[in-house]
């Protein structure tokens, strides 16, 4: 067992380097590094976040990231929360190899279509198909009704209303792809983000107005907030 904010900061001063050389180079604001420090990990908005901070954190310090991540885990992390992530990633495995059938499946069905046609064509010209005189269409005055497609309302809209807040998007999870990473400030556009699901960090959610799927809901609170957000909705991580 060791002191992982000790560890961390005494690496740091052995370095030279303060927060905000650190928070350029890790892309972790200031005030999580500091707080990894401090070991006061509630500042953190989610434990998953902790790890992955802790991790890349120590490993920019010259440390072995995992050592740190195995200490947090056996002082502060109970067994089923460890394992979480865990069993979700090998729940999206069979997902995504049950995609890659369907998509080989329907690149099949097209290729076997495109033949067939090549087929069709060459036998129509081969009987004499091509010397037929075809008649020309009539043309018509008649107005045809055209509907321009709607297209479908973002998954995430984030406007401010008062202050600014930082918002962090991944898409999928915490450790999904980067949608978004920036600050909201009031008097900017709607922030508009797609997707089919989003793990989204929210400094200050009172500062801002938000909306799923073009629907207005209530993420309350003046502290950082983690949600998920989905088709259906959203819920606290």
């Amino acid at each position: 067992m060791f002191e992982i904010g000790n560890s961390l900061r005494e690496a740091r001063v052995r370095r030279g380097v303060d927060f905000a050389q650190a928070e350029v180079a890790t892309k972790i604001r200031g005030k999580y590094l500091r707080a990894l420090e401090e070991e006061q990990f509630s500042l953190l908005p989610a434990q998953t976040y902790v790890k992955g901070f802790l991790r890349t954190y120590a490993e920019y310090l010259g440390l072995d990231g995992q050592l740190y991540v195995d200490e947090f885990n056996s002082r502060f992390v109970s067994g089923a929360d460890d394992h979480e992530p865990r069993a979700r990633r090998s729940a999206a495995r069979p997902q995504r190899h049950n995609r890659r059938v369907e998509t080989n499946v329907v690149l099949v069905a097209l290729a076997a279509i495109a033949v067939l046609m090549v087929i069709v064509i060459a036998a129509w010209k081969a009987g004499g198909g091509g010397n037929n005189t075809v008649t020309p269409p009539v043309k018509t005055t008649a107005k045809t009704n055209r509907r321009t497609p709607s297209v479908p309302a973002p998954l995430l809209e984030l406007k401010a209303v008062r202050g600014t807040t930082h918002v962090i998007a991944h898409r999928g999870s915490a450790t999904g792809h980067i949608a978004f990473d920036g600050t909201v400030s009031q008097g900017d556009d709607a922030l508009a983000i797609r997707g089919s699901r989003l793990w989204v960090e929210i400094d200050t959610p009172a500062n801002l107005q938000i909306r799923v799927r073009g629907r207005l809901v209530h993420v309350p609170g003046g502290k950082p907030q983690v949600i998920i957000v989905s088709k259906t909705g959203w819920r606290p991580a």
